[in-house]
């Protein structure tokens, strides 16, 4: 009964900025559980490096290409799947980039500008694209990932446009789960602590930066990606049929201090 909901067989599965990182675990974790999965980044060539990946693995993969910047381009592969007849059951909406090390009072309008309009506005732009059709059909789940610093601000970097937008996700997606909730459609997020991805390369070569971050953690280590994978499949399946508009915390114990 219950390992069963987990079963994501028949149910199509969007990943988007799913060519590394967090984003390529869960397209892989969703595909164990039976989903055809939609591989999604912002250029063929990423995209189809992350779909070998997963077909050298056995697992069918059809890769897209997807810029959350742009609105036409998010709307185009989710109306395209909608005509196929292939319209997404699950949305992970992953995509993100991240900067740090710029005191607020010398960051540049375009460097926020940017950082809200991929990390915050991408997620919307998502959410909104595919989760249309999702409302069409009266069901559907979507998994954003924010992420602790959306609840915490990090130390010892500076980095206020990345906590804000991700702040914001954390907040669009209760926002969209209470207005989707009697519409057959769930919001929910995970926040995960610091990643032990090709983004978090940097924080290694400065080993102050990096002792500071493993002392603040209980766990006293890096999360890895299929950490996160776990519980976005957790939250894509019908076990968490009961969650909607969560946040959670995936930190190592971060924010328990």
């Amino acid at each position: 009964m219950y390992l069963d909901k987990f079963n994501l067989a028949g149910r199509v599965a969007v990943v988007t900025g799913a060519a590394q990182g967090i984003g390529l675990a869960c397209a892989e974790a969703l595909c164990e559980a039976g989903a055809e999965m939609i591989l999604t980044d912002i250029s063929e060539e990423r995209a189809e490096a992350g779909r070998v990946v997963l077909a050298a693995k056995g697992y069918a993969v059809e890769a897209a290409v997807i810029d959350v910047a742009d609105s036409a381009s998010v709307n185009a592969v989710a109306d395209a799947l909608a005509a196929r007849g292939r319209a997404a059951d699950i949305l992970v909406a992953n995509a993100g980039i991240a900067h740090a090390g710029v005191p607020s009072e010398d960051l540049s309008d375009a460097d926020w500008e940017r950082m809200i309009n991929i990390n915050l506005g991408g997620a919307f732009r998502s959410c909104r694209a595919f989760g249309k059709h999702m409302l069409a059909r009266g069901r559907g789940t979507i998994v954003t990932i924010g992420s602790m610093s959306g609840t915490i601000v990090n130390r010892p970097q500076q980095q206020v446009h990345y906590n804000a937008a991700k702040a914001g996700v954390h907040h669009l997606t209760r926002s969209l789960a209470a207005e989707w909730a009697t519409r057959g459609v769930r919001v929910n997020s995970v926040a995960p602590t610091y990643i032990d991805t090709p983004l978090l390369t940097f924080a290694k070569e400065d080993r102050p930066m990096y002792e500071q971050w493993l002392d603040m953690t209980p766990m006293r280590r890096l999360g890895q990606p299929e950490e996160i994978a776990s519980v976005v499949l957790f939250l894509a399946s019908d076990a968490s049929s009961l969650m909607t508009g969560s946040i959670v915390a995936a930190d190592a114990g971060y924010t328990c201090w």
